[in-house]
């Protein structure tokens, strides 16, 4: 990963003038994606209760995620083929059908079919996040816009819980739907303001799906997802394992494709395979908080809201970590932040699993949440300077928005192996909450630790300066 820049941009340059509006799409449709994951699970009790399906309640997520999964690797291809605006009109569009559908299901059935518009749709819109940086914004504002369109994650993780709980407590959860419609009309009316319609790629051929990595990615989505839904913790070993024989095929058939899902760059000798990885391990260290509710009302005893904010604090720290960050422009002060990020997320994770305590009274609740800030804030600190890391890594710049649009990717599949190894890990300590939650801190702790090394070689000492020398260096290892 080159940490070479171009200059220091600031936030007032990014969030004022020309690329304010740029800024507001960009973060705009990662948040629609993020409040929409959020606000939809804590609709959905009060949904099942109006139409029914309870059968069919883990699966409301599980659609949405393979159907994000499988937008999100064809983000490169759409941007190609119609350019910034077009893209993001045909996900926004994609997503308000969706949405409109589920807040007009009489069954959970149609619920179902809704959710997977609007994930395909939400998908285009979280990779879009990233691929539209590079052409969108000059090099010395992608920093901070990566770390703005990544912060909205956090974003959705407060707002959505809150705003779907507003609604289900007088029993609305139409409108629920409905204010999501609203917004996301207001970033489709700014699309075609601030975006360009089409860039130089218009008269370039457009690379046919790479239809066999595909099929095996998304395989591998809906086996793991699969996996976490599974109450046998060996079976649910066996789905996982099976999930992860399926990426490393991916990767062989990725690599082989002339038009692979991934850029050629993850092949080489750059450093952009090391970043993904290191992108992986993070987001597979954020889905901790999906089960941190579940400790905070098992082991202190807390009420379902108040447990909610707990299992956002790791939002909390990746957001307040991320902002500063974003700042830093030196290329050893960069690597010293890339490498300490897992690092933190280790120590944090591992605080919490130290003072767990049954029957837990409010001063260890705030040392659970300190730790989980501990550990969202080494999240974000790297995450920025991460994400840039990737557009910088690949041997052409013309990889750029592909590298860009990979990182969506490569985080939907990193939730979803995360997801499921918490609940295996969960599930391996019985009947017993103290046990359940050790094992999932611990867990995640020492995944964050190989994490550490993942980043050092994601920032190798002195790395190659621009793109030109990356490609040729690249050329001499081929």
């Amino acid at each position: 990963m080159t940490t070479r820049t171009d200059g220091s941009g600031t936030w007032g340059q990014l969030l004022s003038g020309r690329h304010l509006g740029v800024a507001t799409v960009l973060a705009g449709g990662v948040a629609l994606y993020a409040t929409n994951v959020y606000l939809t699970s804590s609709l959905l009790p009060t949904a099942i209760d109006d139409i029914g399906g309870l059968r069919y309640y883990a699966w409301t997520s599980t659609v949405f995620l393979i159907a994000s999964v499988l937008s999100s690797m064809i983000v490169s291809r759409t941007l190609a083929a119609r350019g910034p605006r077009g893209a993001y009109l045909i996900g926004l569009a994609l997503f308000a059908f969706g949405t409109v559908v589920c807040a007009l299901s009489p069954t959970m059935e149609l619920l179902l079919a809704g959710r997977a518009v609007q994930g395909f749709g939400g998908g285009l819109l979280a990779g879009l996040g990233y691929a539209v940086i590079n052409s969108a914004l000059p090099r010395h504002l992608w920093t901070r816009a990566s770390a703005l369109v990544s912060t909205m994650w956090g974003v959705g993780t407060l707002v959505g819980p809150a705003v779907g709980g507003a609604f289900a407590q007088f029993g609305a959860w139409r409108w629920a739907f409905g204010a999501l419609i609203v917004c996301t009309v207001a970033v489709a009316v700014l699309v075609p303001v601030v975006l360009p319609q089409h860039r130089a790629e218009r008269e370039r051929v457009v690379a046919p799906v790479p239809v066999v990595p595909l099929a095996l990615l998304t395989a591998a989505t809906l086996l793991v997802s699969v996996a976490g839904l599974l109450s046998s913790a060996a079976i649910a070993g066996v789905a996982v394992a099976g999930a992860v024989a399926l990426v490393v095929w991916f990767v062989a058939a990725d690599r082989r494709s002339p038009h692979g899902v991934l850029p050629p760059s993850t092949f080489t000798a750059s450093s952009l395979k090391w970043v993904y990885l290191t992108i992986a391990v993070l987001a597979m260290a954020s889905t901790v908080e999906t089960f941190v509710p579940l400790s905070g009302q098992q082991l202190a005893g807390l009420a379902p809201v108040v447990a909610g904010f707990l299992g956002a604090a790791l939002a909390l720290g990746w957001t307040v970590g991320e902002i500063p960050s974003a700042s830093a422009v030196a290329p050893h002060v960069v690597r010293r932040i890339v490498r300490s990020g897992p690092i933190l997320v280790a120590a944090g994770l591992a605080i919490m699993a130290v003072v767990l305590a049954e029957q837990a009274g409010s001063g260890r609740v705030v040392l659970w949440a300190t730790g989980l800030i501990i550990a969202g804030a080494g999240i974000g600190i790297a995450w920025p300077h991460l994400a840039v890391g990737a557009m910088n890594a690949v041997a052409e710049p013309a990889e750029g928005a592909r590298a860009a649009a990979a990182i969506n990717t490569v985080q939907l599949i990193a939730n979803a192996f995360g997801t499921a190894l918490a609940g295996v890990l969960v599930n391996l300590g019985g009947q017993s909450e103290m046990r359940s939650a050790q094992l999932l801190l611990f867990g995640f702790a020492a995944l964050a630790l190989a994490g550490g090394w993942t980043a050092w070689r994601a920032t190798p000492q002195g790395g190659r300066p621009n793109p030109a020398d990356r490609r040729d260096a690249d050329a001499i290892a081929g």
